[in-house]
């Protein structure tokens, strides 16, 4: 079996059930940081892999969660992710930290998928939409997306629900800042944007937010 396919059978098989995996269970005492782990993989060493993808398991799936809001897209996008690092390993750049470049990786993937769901362009605004914004910033759910035990007091539910409902432009920025806790300057390169635009949209996403949640939820304090 070659190492490629090695890579596909190790995380196909770790990506299954993976609301039965725990992250924390998966990774050895006293596990080597971030740093190693990924120049242990640059040399071919898969135990490597196995040690990152259980170390970020929840983060990735929660952000491809947000991002898709169907489980089976989002885990069928999470072993994407990963095929993908194992194959443009040696392509990264340490000058970025390993977190940003794993989820540059994975919004591309989840982008792609938004193409090839929406046949039109996804660059361009739609007809008769005066705002002129594009498609992609249209994309917002009817429903709440899936929320994760770990969610669970209400108004966590409420906030998460009100993110699921918002332009996925905006629900991508919140999702990075407040739940992956990247910097705005890493946030800017996962989204390819200057840091300017990321601060606009940040700033009009947690307006919206608050707008939204106001208006379902009057009479409660919402910041």
């Amino acid at each position: 079996m070659s190492p490629a396919e090695m890579n596909t059978e190790m995380i196909l098989g770790m990506g299954r059930g993976m609301s039965m995996i725990s992250a924390a269970a998966m990774l050895p005492e006293g596990s080597v940081g971030v740093e190693a782990e990924v120049a242990q993989l640059r040399r071919g060493d898969l135990d490597a892999l196995s040690a990152l993808l259980a170390r970020y398991q929840n983060r990735l799936y929660r952000y491809l969660l947000r991002l898709v809001r169907e489980p089976a897209t989002a885990e069928d996008l999470f072993q994407q992710t990963w095929l993908r690092v194992a194959e443009k390993i040696h392509k990264y750049d340490a000058r970025w930290t390993f977190d940003a470049w794993l989820f540059t990786v994975a919004r591309n993937l989840a982008f792609d998928h938004f193409r090839r769901a929406v046949p039109e362009s996804l660059d361009e605004p739609a007809p008769g939409n005066p705002s002129g914004s594009p498609r992609i910033a249209e994309l917002t759910s009817a429903e709440p997306p899936a929320i994760e035990a770990i969610l669970a007091r209400e108004r966590t539910q409420r906030l998460t629900a009100a993110m699921g409902s918002m332009p996925v432009i905006y629900r991508e920025v919140l999702t990075l800042r407040f739940e992956e806790e990247l910097k705005l300057e890493e946030i800017a390169g996962v989204l390819d944007l200057p840091l300017s635009t990321v601060k606009t949209r940040l700033r009009r996403g947690l307006d919206s937010l608050r707008q939204i949640l106001r208006a379902r939820y009057p009479g409660e304090n919402w910041p």
